[in-house]
């Protein structure tokens, strides 16, 4: 430790040390896309942990429910926390089994029916698009309009058609993936078994690193995103499962074709803030402009209706005043999320921005302001004190005395 204070104070020292880091930095932003390859790989191999523990959190809320209300009168706290998870795990089983036995039979048979009848969609649009031809032929910008619409159509349906195998083994792969997902559900339960002893090493290992100051200002933190991550995960599945009921009920009263796949759509990409209800609207929209266009312009109108009913009314109510985030802010996670970590990163766009501005709204802007604070009161003591030495100096009376 003596030899390193020592070489601390050499004058070559500080220039070395510059030298490296500025090695160091050029290296890394260099290979920062290996650099980043390697990282996610590191991921990759623990994705099923990983996934084992957003599913105990998202579970942990439903358990502290059931903890508070159906077992208060259990004395023991154990058995009432194991009871809890026990129950809370039975409800999100029935739950899953209910939707998939209800959802998956006509999401396939609409799948199916689609691809099947692709063809004769695209036709039958094509016809409809014609009809608006002029027959005079006096709008050649309108025919070129309308035949680049069908080369359009084509094309998608040809895409469609030639990659519905990839689609099949897409599913294929998901069906395998559910193994995975299967140990990282059993792996959640043994997370929330064990959750008081990793908090209580989570405590001690922070005390231990922070001074009580830290540590209080630590948890507050902690705390503070633990309330947005709970309140944003678990009412915005609400908020999806709200709105693909609602537009699954639309449809149906309408007689509309795959209300199942359409809404299951709607409901799913309704999860992703800002672009997500525009692009189920426009996959639902295509849909049903295949099968009948009177159908997909009431799907728009209604899809609209709904967007605005949920924005300002359902999700307000949802998430109160916890995720108070501009737009811009949002807007900006959004796009780096994206661009970082794909639909994940999407997916935690909103809690993502309202931490960063709760960090800079309570902690970075008071500590900027109160080092201000105190700069300038240091500021005035030293002047205050210079113009009392100068005016004593200079007083005549003094002088003689």
């Amino acid at each position: 430790m003596k030899h390193i204070k020592e070489l601390i104070h050499k004058r070559w020292f500080a220039t070395a040390l510059g030298g490296c880091i500025t090695v160091a930095f050029y290296l890394i932003v260099s290979n920062i896309v290996d650099i980043w390859q390697g990282f996610t790989q590191i991921l990759g191999y623990f994705s099923t942990v990983i996934g084992g523990c957003a599913l105990a959190y998202m579970m942990n809320p439903l358990a502290k429910l059931y903890q508070r209300s159906i077992f208060r009168r259990i004395r023991k706290e154990t058995l009432k926390w194991t009871l809890s998870i026990i129950l809370a795990v039975t409800t999100v089983i029935l739950f899953l089994v209910l939707i998939m036995s209800i959802l998956i039979p006509q999401l396939i048979d609409s799948v199916s029916m689609f691809i099947s009848n692709l063809d004769s969609y695209a036709k039958s649009l094509q016809s409809l698009i014609r009809g608006y031809l002029p027959e005079d032929h006096e709008s050649p910008s309108f025919q070129n309009f309308v035949l680049s619409s069908e080369n359009i159509i084509n094309t998608i349906v040809d895409y469609i058609m030639e990659n519905s195998s990839k689609i099949i083994n897409i599913s294929t792969n998901a069906g395998k993936s559910v193994v995975n997902w299967v140990i990282a559900f059993i792996l959640s339960i043994y997370l929330l078994g064990a959750k008081n002893k990793l908090k209580a090493g989570v405590k001690r290992l922070l005390k231990a690193l922070l001074s009580p100051k830290h540590y209080k200002s630590a948890s507050t933190f902690l705390s503070h995103c633990n309330g947005i991550l709970n309140r944003y995960v678990i009412f915005d599945l609400i908020d999806g499962l709200i709105v693909g009921t609602v537009n699954a009920i639309f449809m149906a009263i309408l007689g509309m074709q795959y209300s199942g796949l359409v809404s299951v759509v709607v409901g799913v990409t309704n999860l992703v803030p800002t672009f997500g209800p525009l692009v189920g609207a426009i996959i639902g929209g295509f849909i049903l402009l295949m099968v009948k266009p009177v159908h997909a312009l009431f799907f728009v109108i209604f899809t609209i209706i709904l967007q605005t009913i949920d924005g300002y009314v359902i999700k307000p109510k949802l998430f109160g005043g916890t995720l108070g985030v501009s737009g811009l802010w949002i807007l900006i996670v959004i796009i780096a999320g994206g661009r970082i970590y794909g639909i994940v990163g999407i997916l935690l766009a909103i809690p993502i921005a309202a931490i960063l501005d709760y960090i800079y709204r309570e902690m970075l802007l008071p500590a900027l302001e109160r080092k201000n604070s105190s700069a300038t009161k240091n500021n005035e003591n030293t002047t205050g004190y210079a113009l009392t030495e100068g005016a004593a100096g200079n007083d005549p009376e003094e002088k003689q005395t």
